[in-house]
């Protein structure tokens, strides 16, 4: 799973006391060591290593926040394709 700047991430309970209660993140970088954040409703920035988000996804503390802009233009192109 690629780490793209501009992905959404939600937050679980368990650990949104870590992340000033928000509740989800975007990254804003990724330099393959480092992963910057910025939390949602203006609660903040961050940073991490990669291993470290990683781990947070392996163990669901993080999870991929589905995009509609994407959803949309992926629907686009299958009606396009078939």
């Amino acid at each position: 799973m690629s780490i793209e700047a501009g992905s959404r991430y939600q937050i679980s309970s368990t650990i949104k006391g870590y992340y000033n209660s928000a509740e989800s993140l975007t990254v804003i970088r990724n330099n393959g060591i480092t992963i910057q954040f910025t939390l949602a409703e203006g609660k903040g920035y961050g940073s991490m290593p990669i291993q470290h988000f990683q781990y947070l996804l392996k163990r669901s503390e993080l999870t991929p926040m589905t995009n509609k802009k994407s959803l949309l233009s992926q629907e686009i192109q299958d009606e396009q394709i078939g």
